[in-house]
């Protein structure tokens, strides 16, 4: 490593050489060896202070060499000095600004001066070059300036980059954030001689907009065509297979991985066990993470995430308390993470030494932080607090609008929740309601009773705000017409679905025959279901139900008997209680005896409790 206190002493002998040549005739010579011998200590500099004193020996020496001192002043990340530098340069060419266009694009993202750059270098006659092109669209694509990237595309044409690999390659990645696919693959396929990059451009382009299944297409043409992948490839088709739950090809890809030796760095460890959580996978997930060297927080974010997707809400908290006794400080994916598992079981206690953490780290404020601490605070029912930190947020954007409205519509309060929604809409552009929006706004009618109301917003989303009504939508809608006791209208609006009723919208049906005793709709609706789910126990209990509220104990007895000949059985509640940021898991038909004292304690305080508020237990056959 270059040490500057032995900088100097090498720079003051060559210019000494410099300024008492031995022979004027060697002057020339001299300058050419000071010259060669900066230019080297310049390429091994590591400091600003460093390169400031070879700076200084240049202009000494009257060494013009701009592009050396700019690109290594872009390499140590000095913008003030950068900057300052290239205001000096009397007629900058196209590599000073390709640098500069580089600099800010790559090195400080300032992507907005980068477009500055590049049109002032077009304005000086200049013409941009493979070296501008690749970073002027990294620039586009972060801005997402369609028409300042179709722009750039046409010029690459006029001179003469369209065969340039680095050009190209650009090109995919810009379109596919743009979501114009077919441009992408229009150059993709225009490429002559494609190498890994561009496929691994175009594979990750599908991904950037969704298309997994396309995403794996494209990887295997790759492999067909005799290219076998790199890390990147893997880790991009990882993605693809955790989205499709392609199980048995994310498990050849770990296969292809270990037989060729890779290293099983953060990269590729986080992507194996975001996979396996994405596809249930959670043995595997466990056991890649359990074989990491080395885990850092994207490798523990990765665990808690897989657990926390696939309901196992207690290993994700016991994951993220592992993390922070091993020194591993959480960042905000990770507490995002911790909170959604918290909700999960109402862990309220844990949820509010979480939002402590996160007031000491000073990521209370984040946005992803504060909206899974809104609706975790309203899953626990501390409607209260959720009001809170959602006021106290000093940007929010739809995810955060639409938490407060679920949080709301989940307590009941219904006319809040709609008037919330009217302060969103009135937001500006830093907001826009969405499908998510009118779920949580669907779900405020149906716990309120609002059926005129959800009526109308179930309109106004389509006609007024142009979003496609999707299966959430109309679980809600046949949810708050059933609750009302409109079972033949909640009936009629299904067999009018555009699509096939799933079986939420038939369970949400078939309960609320139950409650109604409506055995007509009730046994179409059954049958659907248990032909769509002849597993699910709830199905043949509820239709069991459905005849024993009319006494046809005959019917009702088949529906017992069917369950046991096709080997269902019942699965049990399961509860959680949370003492002293403990969490007890307990199920139905348990043994109390052998429970903590603790979990006795509190079960004989909720008993005396329900005594007070005047509850009885149902013993019933329902």
């Amino acid at each position: 490593m270059l040490r500057t206190k032995n900088l100097l002493p090498v720079i003051s002998r060559y210019h000494m050489l410099l300024k008492y040549p031995p022979h004027h005739r060697y002057k020339q010579q001299q300058k050419e060896i000071i010259t060669e011998k900066l230019v080297f200590l310049l390429n091994q500099s590591v400091s600003l202070k460093q390169l400031q004193e070879i700076h200084t020996q240049m202009l000494v020496n009257s060494i013009p060499k701009p592009n050396f001192i700019l690109c290594k002043i872009i390499e140590l990340k000095d913008f003030t000095y950068a900057s300052l530098f290239f205001s000096h340069i009397p007629v900058p060419n196209e590599y000073a600004f390709s640098f500069m266009i580089r600099g800010l694009a790559k090195t400080w993202q300032n992507y907005s001066l980068a477009l500055q750059f590049y049109y002032q270098m077009r304005f000086s006659g200049l013409k941009p070059n493979n070296f501008t092109f690749p970073f002027l669209f990294v620039a586009c694509t972060n801005l997402l300036a369609v028409n300042h990237g179709r722009s750039g595309h046409s010029l690459v044409f006029k001179f003469g980059w369209d065969g340039n690999d680095h050009v190209s390659n650009s090109l995919i990645t810009m379109y596919a954030r743009f979501n114009e696919l077919d441009y992408a693959r229009k150059v993709f396929d225009e490429i002559r001689e494609r190498d890994l990059v561009s496929w691994n451009s175009m594979i990750s382009g599908y991904l950037k907009i969704g298309y997994a299944a396309e995403a794996i297409e494209c990887f295997e043409r790759m492999r067909e065509d005799g290219f076998e992948p790199d890390e990147m490839t893997l880790v991009s088709v990882l993605r693809a297979c955790g989205d499709l739950g392609n199980l048995i090809l994310g498990s050849w890809i770990e296969e292809f991985f270990m037989s060729n030796k890779m290293e099983l760095n953060s990269y590729m460890g986080s992507a194996l066990i975001g996979m396996y959580g994405k596809c249930g996978d959670l043995l595997s997930a466990r056991r890649v993470f359990d074989k990491m060297p080395k885990k850092d927080v994207v490798i523990w974010n990765a665990m808690i995430t897989g657990y926390a997707q696939n309901g196992s809400s207690t290993e994700a908290i016991v994951v993220f308390n592992g993390m922070r006794e091993v020194g591993i400080d959480p960042d905000k994916i990770t507490l995002a993470e911790a909170l959604s598992a918290c909700a999960s079981f109402g862990a309220l206690d844990l949820g509010k030494r979480i939002e402590t953490y996160a007031f000491q780290r000073g990521l209370q404020h984040d946005i992803y932080v504060a909206t899974a601490l809104i609706d975790m605070y309203a899953k626990c029912g501390s409607l209260d607090n959720a009001r809170r930190v959602f006021k106290e947020m000093p940007q929010k954007n739809e995810v955060s609008w639409n938490a407060m409205i679920s949080a709301l519509a989940f307590h009941g309060r219904a006319q809040e929740a709609l008037l919330l929604f009217k302060c969103m809409s009135e937001a500006g552009e830093t907001a826009h309601p969405n499908d998510i929006t009118f779920v949580g706004l669907l779900s405020a009618c149906v716990h309120a009773g609002l059926v005129d109301e959800g009526r109308q917003i179930f309109h106004v989303m389509s006609s007024s705000f142009g979003l496609i009504p999707k299966i959430e939508h109309y679980s809600c809608m046949v949810d708050l017409m059933a609750r009302a006791g409109h079972i033949y209208e909640a009936w009629d609006f299904v067999a009018e679905m555009p699509g096939k009723p799933d079986e939420v919208v038939l369970g949400i049906l078939l309960c609320a025959c139950q409650k109604r005793r409506n055995v007509d709709v009730g046994e179409w609706v059954m049958q659907l279901l248990l032909d769509m789910e002849p597993s699910n126990s709830g199905n043949y209990i509820i239709s069991s139900k459905i005849y024993a509220n009319v006494k046809n104990w005959d019917e009702s007895a088949k529906m017992r008997v069917l369950m046991r000949e096709k080997g269902v059985s019942k699965t049990p509640g399961c509860s959680w209680i949370e003492i002293d940021a403990q969490l007890y898991e307990f199920h139905a038909g348990s043994n109390l005896d052998t429970q903590p004292r603790e979990m006795l304690e509190v079960f004989g305080l909720l008993n005396e409790e329900m005594k007070i508020e005047g509850y009885t237990p149902k013993v019933d056959y329902l």
